[in-house]
């Protein structure tokens, strides 16, 4: 199993993932080696405090900024980390006249299940993924690792699955 398949199966809480579009990385560069290949870029999970490090070497930006400018507008990443949809989208999901809205990089980290804490917490490990897309908005998204169908934010939509609950 690949540390991506672990970090998406919720086994890796010490970790950070990093998605990173082959512009933003260089495909010949060290990092890319480090990471698993997506369609659109590479994927890289590494100790949580390295990988903080390596995002905001990689982006010019501090993660937990970027993760709570990001919490203020939601939107569907991809339960691969490989991409997702911006919420400035146009409806039909095409580009629109303000431009691309592909994710350039992605910022994703895991916590255990927490009963105490209720909500998603209570249904098992939770995966928080912050984005940014290439019009420049920023937006998250947070599912249950085994019902990623049921909570978050689904292809198409753009507010959570669970968010009656």
């Amino acid at each position: 199993m690949s540390k991506l398949d672990e970090f998406l199966a919720g086994d890796r809480h010490d970790d950070v993932a990093l998605f990173l579009t082959h512009e933003y990385l260089d495909s010949d560069g060290k990092l890319s080696r480090l990471g698993e290949e997506v369609e659109d870029g590479y994927v890289l999970v590494v100790d949580g405090d390295d990988g903080r490090s390596a995002f905001a070497a990689g982006t010019g930006m501090d993660p937990m900024e970027f993760s709570r400018t990001a919490m203020e507008e939601t939107g569907h990443v991809d339960r691969d980390l490989g991409g997702g949809e911006c919420p400035e989208r146009d409806d039909d999901g095409d580009e629109d006249e303000d431009g691309d809205h592909r994710a350039e990089f992605i910022f994703a980290f895991s916590e255990a299940q927490n009963e105490e804490v209720g909500g998603l917490y209570a249904r098992g490990e939770v995966v928080h993924a912050y984005a940014h897309c290439a019009c420049g908005a920023n937006y998250s998204d947070k599912w249950v690792v085994g019902e990623e169908t049921e909570t978050g934010v689904q292809p198409g939509d753009s507010d959570p699955a669970h968010a009656n609950e």
